[in-house]
C-alpha cells in the first residue's frame, strides 16, 4: 500500500524526521483562501519561495510539469490551477497517466547539498538495508546502474539494532559537516524506526537537503507498506487513498484474491504467485502479452474462480484467458468442475486455454473437454502459452 508524499510527512514528524510545513489544498478557492489566511504565508518569517507540489501516487512529478515553484504567495493559486485537474505522466505511471486531486503547498529551503536516503527490505540478506547516495534527486536505480561508487548500503542485524555509529557512518561517506553529524544521527535512527514500527516495506527521502543553515530536512517523502500488515496499523489504514489505485485491483482486494493489472492482452488465472510469475514469462515467450498478476490461491473454487473471471473481463484490453492451476491442495477435477461452472455463469466469449496438472488432472482434463464449452486443454505450461498466444493473434 502506498500513501501521498503529504502523508508521509505528516508520519514523519510524529517520529520527529524534519520536513517543511506545507498545507495540502483540493480546489484552487481553498489555495486563496490559505493563502491569504495561514501564517505560512503572512509575517516577516514567510519563506522566500513556496514548493506546489501534485500530489499522486508515482514519481517523476517534477519532470511531468507536476512540481512548481512560487516567488510570491500572490502567484500560488495560479499555479495550483495549472496542476489541479492536469493528468501526469511520468515513468510510473504508465501511457496512460494520473489526475491530480491533491496539491501540496509546502515552504521551500535554501538548498545547499542534495542527498539521497531511504530503507528496504533486501530479500536475499533478509534485513533491512539502509540505502544512502550523494545524488539526490536522482532515480537510485540510475545511480546504481552509472555510479554504483555512490551509493552507501548497510545490511542491519536485527539483533543488533540500531547503533549512533550507523548514522555517522552515513553522515561521513555523504561527506557532511561535523555540525550536521548528530542531526543525521537521528535522522537515520528516527527513519529505522518508522520503518519498524510502520511496518513499512520502502521508505524514501529523495531528496534529503542540506541547507545553507546547516539543517537536514526531508524535502521529498515516498513511503510503501506491507500490504499483509495494514490490518494491523490502523493509522495506516485510514491512509488509502483508493481513487489512486486501479478499480479492478480494488475490486480483487475485496475477494482476497491478489491481483495487479499490466499492459497486455492475455490474461492470466493461476494459484500460486511462483507460478503465476512463470506463466507471465513464458506468455511473453511464447510471443504474448500478460494483461495481469493473477494469483487465486491455493483452493481455486467456483466463487473464486467466477470472481476471477469477472474481474479478468472488467479489462477491455484482455482478448483471451490463460488458467494455469496446479492441483495439489484441491484434487484437480474440482477445479475443473469449478471454472466449466464459472465459465457457465459468467459467458466468457473470448478464447479461453486451461492447463491442469496435479492430483487427478486426466479427469479434470477430460471433463473440460467434455463440458461442450469453447475451452482448449493443455497438459504442458509452454503448450498452454502457444495455445493461447496462437488463439488471441487469430481472434483480431
Amino acid at each position: 500500500m502506498n500513501i501521498h508524499e503529504y502523508q508521509a510527512k505528516e508520519l514523519f514528524k510524529e517520529f520527529g524526521i524534519p520536513v517543511p510545513n506545507g498545507v495540502l489544498v483540493e480546489s484552487v478557492e481553498e489555495a486563496r483562501k490559505v493563502v491569504s489566511e495561514s501564517p505560512l504565508f503572512r509575517g516577516e518569517s514567510r519563506p522566500a519561495v513556496w514548493a506546489v507540489k501534485a500530489q499522486i501516487h508515482a514519481g517523476g512529478r517534477g519532470k511531468a510539469g507536476g512540481v512548481k515553484l512560487a516567488r510570491k504567495s500572490e502567484e500560488i493559486p495560479d499555479l495550483v490551477s495549472q496542476i489541479l485537474g492536469k493528468t501526469l505522466v511520468t515513468h510510473q505511471t504508465g501511457p496512460e497517466g494520473k489526475k491530480v486531486l491533491k496539491v501540496w503547498i509546502e515552504e521551500g529551503s535554501n538548498i545547499a547539498r542534495e542527498f539521497y536516503l531511504g530503507v528496504v527490505v533486501d530479500r536475499t540478506t533478509r534485513r533491512m538495508t539502509l540505502i544512502a547516495s550523494t545524488e539526490g534527486g536522482m532515480e537510485i536505480e540510475e545511480v546504481a546502474e552509472k555510479h554504483p561508487e555512490k551509493i552507501f548500503h548497510l545490511a542491519l542485524d536485527p539483533l543488533e539494532g540500531y547503533s549512533p555509529y550507523i548514522g555517522r557512518r552515513v553522515s561521513q561517506f555523504l561527506g557532511l559537516p561535523f555540525s550536521t553529524q548528530t542531526q543525521m544521527v537521528n535522522i537515520v535512527r528516527d527513519l529505522l524506526d518508522f520503518f519498524q514500527r510502520r511496518d513499512a516495506s520502502m521508505v524514501e527521502i529523495n531528496p534529503l537537503v542540506l541547507t545553507r543553515e546547516d539543517r537536514l530536512i526531508a524535502l521529498d517523502a515516498k513511503v510503501g507498506f506491507d500490504d499483509n500488515a495494514v490490518g494491523r496499523q490502523p493509522v495506516v489504514r485510514g491512509l488509502r487513498d483508493l481513487s489512486e489505485e486501479n478499480p479492478l485491483e480494488i475490486e480483487a482486494s475485496k475477494y482476497n484474491l491478489n491481483y495487479v493489472k499490466l499492459d497486455g492482452n492475455i490474461a492470466c488465472m493461476v494459484n500460486g504467485a511462483g507460478l503465476a510469475m512463470a506463466t507471465m514469462d513464458v506468455i511473453a515467450l511464447a510471443g504474448g502479452s500478460p494483461a495481469n498478476f493473477l494469483d487465486v490461491g491455493g483452493g481455486a473454487s467456483k466463487e473464486t474462480v467466477e470472481q476471477a473471471f469477472r474481474i479478468i473481463l472488467g479489462d477491455p484490453h484482455v482478448k483471451g484467458i490463460f488458467v494455469n492451476i496446479f492441483g495439489g491442495i484441491v484434487r484437480c477435477e474440482r477445479i475443473a468442475g469449478g471454472i466449466i461452472a464459472a465459465a457457465q455463469d459468467v459467458k466468457i466469449t473470448i478464447p479461453l486455454v486451461v492447463r491442469l496438472q496435479g492430483t487427478n488432472a486426466k479427469e479434470g482434463r477430460e471433463m473440460l473437454r467434455s463440458s461442450g464449452l469453447a475451452i482448449q486443454v493443455a497438459e504442458e505450461l509452454y503448450e498452454g502459452a502457444e495455445k493461447i498466444v496462437l488463439a488471441v493473434k487469430g481472434d483480431k
